[in-house]
Order: C-alpha cells, then sequence, then structure tokens
C-alpha cells in the first residue's frame, strides 16, 4: 500500500505537530465546554431569571444551541481559506476568535444590570464561538494526520481529538473547585466569571505553540502542484474548494454527518445534559455531578489514543461501530445507574458511556481526513462534521430536557440516543475503509472534467 511505503516525519517533529493541535484544541474546546456547564448550572438564574427554573435552563440550552448554528458557517469559512492558504493561518484565527469571545463572556452585565440586552450579547459571543470552533476542529486533526506517520495515523490523528476530554476536564476541573470554595451566592455572583476570563491567559500559551509549528507538507506539495497546474493551463483557476466537494465527495459527505449522529448526541447527553438530570431528577447536588463528569473525562483522555490504535490495527470502521453500537446500548443503564444517587454509580455511569464515545471519536479525525482529497480535504472534513453538529449536538441537551420535562422520565431520552446509534451504524457501515490511504493520493471519484485529464493530475485534485 503506498500509505506503508510513506516516510514519517522525525519523532521530534511530530510531537511537536501533535502538541501544538492538542494544546490549541484544549483551549478551544475549554472554553466551548464551559460554556455548556454554565449553561446547565447558572446562566438561566443570570440571563433568564424571570422564566420558571426548568425553562430558563431550556433557554439557557437554547443559547448554547445557538453556538452549534454557527459551526457550519465557520466550517465553510475556515474550510475554503485553509484549503487555499494553509492550515496553520486559520488555526490561529480560531484560536483568537474563541478566546476573545469566551474572555468577552466573563465581563458580560448580567439581566439584572442591563436587561435583555444581556441574553442578546451572550447569544452574540456564542455565535463567535461557534463559528471559531466550526473551523477549528478540522484544521487541527488535519495538521496532524498530514504530518504524520502514515501507518500510526489513527494513534497520532487521535490526540487532538483528546483536546475534547482534555477540554471538559480542564472547564469541569476549574467549576468544580469554584464551587467547592464559594457559596452558592458568590459564585452565582462573580464566581462564574473566572472560568472565562481565564481563557485569555490559556489563549496567550495556545498562540505561543501554535505559530511554532509547519504547516502540512502534505498541503504545500499540493498548493505546488496546483500552481503548476494552473500555470500549465494559462491562468485557469482552480474549482472552489466547497464546489469540488459537493461534485466529488458528497456521498463522503453524507457519511461523516451519519457517523457523528451518535457520537455527538451521546456525548452532550452525557456531560452536559448529565448535569441537569442529575441535579433535578436524581436529587444529586452540582458538585458531585461535576466531580463525576471530571473523573471520567481524565479516563476518556486515556481511552482516546488507545482506540485511535487499535483502528490502525483493524481498522476505522470496526472501532467507529463498536462505540456506535455500545453507546446505543449503555444509555438504559446510564440512566438507571444516575437513579440510584449513588455517586460510584454516577462515575461508572459517566465513564463507561464516555469510554464507548471514545470508540468513535478516536478514529474520527484519520477516518475523516482519509475520506477527502488534499485541495478539498479542510473544507470536506469539516463540512461532514459540522453540519452533523447543528442536527445532533446542538440540540441533543435540549430535546433531552424538552423530554425529561414532557414525560418525567429518562426513557424516552435514551431512545433517543439509541435511535441516533442506529443512524451511525448504518452511515458506517456503508463507508469503505480508509485506513491505508496515503493521503497524497486520495482522489475524488473520476467526473467529467477529470476523463481525459493527463496523469500528472491523478494524485491531487
Amino acid at each position: 500500500m503506498a500509505s506503508e511505503t510513506t516516510a514519517p516525519p522525525p519523532p521530534a517533529s511530530l510531537k511537536r505537530i501533535v502538541a501544538a493541535s492538542l494544546i490549541g484544541t484544549t483551549i478551544e474546546w475549554y472554553d466551548f465546554f464551559l460554556y455548556g456547564s454554565a449553561a446547565a448550572l447558572v446562566f438561566n438564574a443570570l440571563f433568564f431569571p424571570d422564566s420558571d427554573p426548568l425553562v430558563g435552563t431550556l433557554l439557557s440550552f437554547l443559547t448554547y444551541a445557538v453556538g452549534f448554528a454557527a459551526r457550519p458557517l465557520g466550517a465553510l469559512v475556515f474550510g475554503h481559506y485553509g484549503d487555499r492558504l494553509g492550515r496553520k493561518k486559520l488555526l490561529v484565527l480560531s484560536l483568537l476568535l474563541m478566546g476573545g469571545a469566551t474572555f468577552a463572556i466573563g465581563l458580560l452585565p448580567t439581566h439584572a444590570t442591563i436587561g435583555t440586552a444581556a441574553p442578546v450579547l451572550l447569544t452574540v459571543l456564542r455565535l463567535v464561538q461557534g463559528f471559531a470552533l466550526g473551523g477549528e476542529w478540522g484544521g487541527a486533526v488535519l495538521l496532524v494526520s498530514e504530518h504524520g506517520d502514515a501507518r500510526r495515523r489513527g494513534f497520532w490523528a487521535s490526540w487532538p481529538q483528546t483536546g475534547a476530554p482534555a477540554g471538559q476536564l480542564l472547564a469541569t476541573g476549574v467549576l468544580s473547585l469554584l464551587t467547592a470554595l464559594l457559596s452558592d451566592a458568590a459564585f452565582g455572583s462573580w464566581g462564574w466569571r473566572i472560568p472565562f476570563l481565564l481563557s485569555g491567559v490559556l489563549v496567550i500559551v495556545g498562540l505561543w505553540i501554535r505559530l511554532s509549528v509547519d504547516e502540512s507538507p502534505v498541503f504545500k506539495q499540493a498548493l505546488a502542484q496546483a500552481e503548476a497546474r494552473k500555470a500549465a493551463r494559462s491562468g485557469d483557476a482552480e474549482k472552489l474548494p466547497l464546489v469540488a466537494v459537493l461534485r466529488h465527495h458528497w456521498r463522503d459527505v453524507l457519511v461523516a454527518m451519519g457517523a457523528r449522529m451518535a457520537e455527538n448526541i451521546s456525548y452532550y447527553v452525557i456531560t452536559a445534559f448529565i448535569l441537569v438530570y442529575a441535579t433535578t431528577s436524581a436529587g444529586v447536588s452540582k458538585q458531585v455531578a461535576l466531580n463525576a463528569v471530571l473523573i471520567a473525562s481524565a479516563v476518556h483522555f486515556a481511552v482516546i489514543p488507545a482506540w485511535g490504535a487499535l483502528s490502525d490495527r483493524i481498522g476505522r470502521r470496526p472501532v467507529y461501530l463498536v462505540g456506535a453500537v455500545g453507546v446505543g446500548l449503555w444509555m438504559f443503564p446510564f440512566f438507571s445507574l444516575i437513579d440510584t444517587g449513588g455517586f460510584g454509580n454516577l462515575i461508572i455511569a459517566v465513564t463507561v458511556g464516555l469510554v464507548l464515545h471514545g470508540a468513535m471519536y478516536a478514529p474520527q479525525a484519520a477516518f475523516f481526513s482519509e475520506m477527502f482529497a488534499t485541495r478539498m480535504r479542510y473544507s470536506g472534513a469539516s463540512i461532514g462534521a459540522q453540519l452533523a453538529s447543528v442536527a445532533a449536538g446542538a440540540p441533543a441537551p435540549l430535546i433531552a430536557t424538552a423530554l425529561l420535562s414532557d414525560y418525567g422520565s429518562s426513557t424516552p431520552i435514551a431512545l433517543y440516543v439509541v435511535a441516533a446509534s442506529l443512524l451511525t451504524v448504518v452511515a458506517v457501515a456503508a463507508a469503505k475503509e480508509t485506513r491505508h490511504r496515503d493521503l497524497s493520493d486520495v482522489t475524488p471519484a473520476a467526473g467529467p472534467d477529470r476523463t481525459t485529464a493527463p496523469a500528472a493530475d491523478a494524485r491531487t485534485p
């Protein structure tokens, strides 16, 4: 296979690339998840005080969902320029946008101070967060995938994926510490601002590291070939990345969207909605619920590289299917364990759920990267991933909270996750195995404009 002959980069260089991607994604996910936790814990009272508590939580999660709505737009914009200008430049911009919006939330006046303008401003800043994260994920995983050793791509590309649990761990850890040290009144008055303001420090660290890495060599090669083709064709312009993706890779976009349904929905039910369910239905304190998510996130962080390495041995699809089937089957025991109110059972429920989620999330970076050709890879991977987030992750806590409000039972919520798992199983089962592909050799399906293309054009679009 071509991938087996691709020379791996120097270990020190690859580790620096992985570290830059991991730290950057950790900071961005910290910002994003911090909002989700705050939405479950305090934003209902601070920004929607005139509502019934559960209705206030629904409105709070609605602003949370708005961030997901902006992610496809971020994917389109960042994907376009990432495929034209390079991965690194866009990753720096996404980090600045996300960190700036999060820091601004920490300074935002509440409803008690400026009235209805408060939730409006909160929503605007959430849109900026979503826009930035929509462009972050694709660039981070591609930077590692395109630098990495092809034989261990699943392992190396899974490290940026650990940024999600690392960000969750950091956000939940800071909130857990503050709720333990501060009274409810102090936390609701000013303590909640500290984690958001901390983002400013984290962004400075992330930028320093991210600016030190090199652009993807695969992208550099593809850009040089594209420039040579453009010159040979007397200045004919390349097709826009989005147009090329929709022409050559629309099936792959649909597969990526379907593959994300169970992964995205289960994650936000397990980590965000649990803060509502455990505290309102199971009588668990905020501190206990946060501690359970904290412990489970640490395990999640540890198992993702292991799942990624396994996907290098047996393939992306088998590992992904284990996670999709497993998380669907786990939902009923998940809620039953939470209903007991015991801290140990709560830890088991969340930890097993996140371990199974990791079986989908770990190979996802390499799997999606391997689906698309180099000059449209940022756009294709980002669009497929982020369009799914609108239908999956965005409404998941909102739908789960509404189902709990309407039925007073966890059964409809479990069935909701099961339905998502079935969609993912169908999508992944319909996909082709990708682990042996060399990223520089991945080409789009033949189309009318390629039937007469010269052989030199066959490697990259």
